[in-house]
């Protein structure tokens, strides 16, 4: 395919199957839960079941918030003495969905931070059918997709081809989590901050959706428009940052069999 000629889509991709990874270890967490009430020999079936949902179920909301974000035609103009904006469809998408980033991540950045024990979110009812789980993995697969969704909107929003991108990170990145589930819950559970660099990425990605937002709804605040914020600066970014932490568990690893 043409898209993936340029360089940009490659780097959009693996970054964004990246975060997708790391942003579906919760999911992946609860569907466990979820999944562990049922007899033994069905935990696995309802497993990948669960995560087989949970792919169909991002890319229905790709399709659906891609539809959204194609209104472009303002519907409210806004003329004030020091801020005007046309809003559009687009933009409230955009600027809604930063929003919840924002709260998203620093709420998950605070709860870690605090190392705090949301006992409720695991507490559930005891069941023992099969089709009573799925539609608890059905309903957790909804919730956990909003934040994987924007992110992936946020990453690829401007880049050609960017559904077709988006939709090839959540298949790779959920069929990774199908193979892999227990080790990657691992790995990240043993390394809480590859999760808490991943929620530092959220507060990045809501605040390029904010701006984003802004811009295409052609705002201006004091007479200054709102400009765009280069993703290639945001790539870099998550490179630079996930090169470090890499270098650091290496570090650890090395510190740690020195003291053996």
């Amino acid at each position: 395919m043409e898209i993936f000629a340029h360089a940009d889509a490659w780097v959009a991709l693996i970054t964004l199957t990246f975060l997708e990874i790391v942003l579906g270890i919760d999911n992946v967490i609860f569907i466990s839960i979820s999944a562990n009430k049922l007899p033994e020999n069905k935990v696995k079936k309802a497993t990948l079941l669960g995560l087989g949902l949970a792919m169909v179920t991002r890319i229905l909301l790709l399709f659906s918030v891609s539809y959204l974000i194609a209104l472009k035609d303002p519907f409210v103009n806004v003329r004030w003495s020091w801020f005007t904006s046309d809003i559009t469809g687009q933009s409230i998408i955009l600027f809604i969905g930063g929003l919840f980033l924002l709260y998203k991540s620093t709420k998950e950045i605070r709860h870690k931070v605090e190392n705090t024990e949301e006992k409720n979110l695991t507490k559930t009812p005891k069941v023992i059918s099969f089709s009573a789980v799925i539609t608890q993995i059905i309903l957790i697969d909804i919730v956990f997709s909003f934040d994987s969704i924007l992110t992936a909107v946020g990453m690829t929003n401007g880049v050609d081809g960017a559904l077709i991108i988006m939709v090839i990170a959540v298949i790779v990145s959920i069929i990774i989590m199908m193979i892999f589930s227990q080790p990657i819950n691992k790995f990240v559970n043993k390394n809480p901050t590859i999760q808490m660099l991943a929620l530092s990425f959220l507060i990045l990605v809501g605040f390029m959706l904010i701006a984003e937002g802004a811009h295409l709804s052609n705002t201006k605040i004091f007479n200054k428009s709102v400009g765009v914020i280069p993703k290639g600066y945001l790539y870099f970014a998550i490179a630079f940052s996930l090169g470090v932490e890499l270098l650091n568990l290496k570090v650890k690893k090395k510190i740690k069999i020195d003291k053996k």
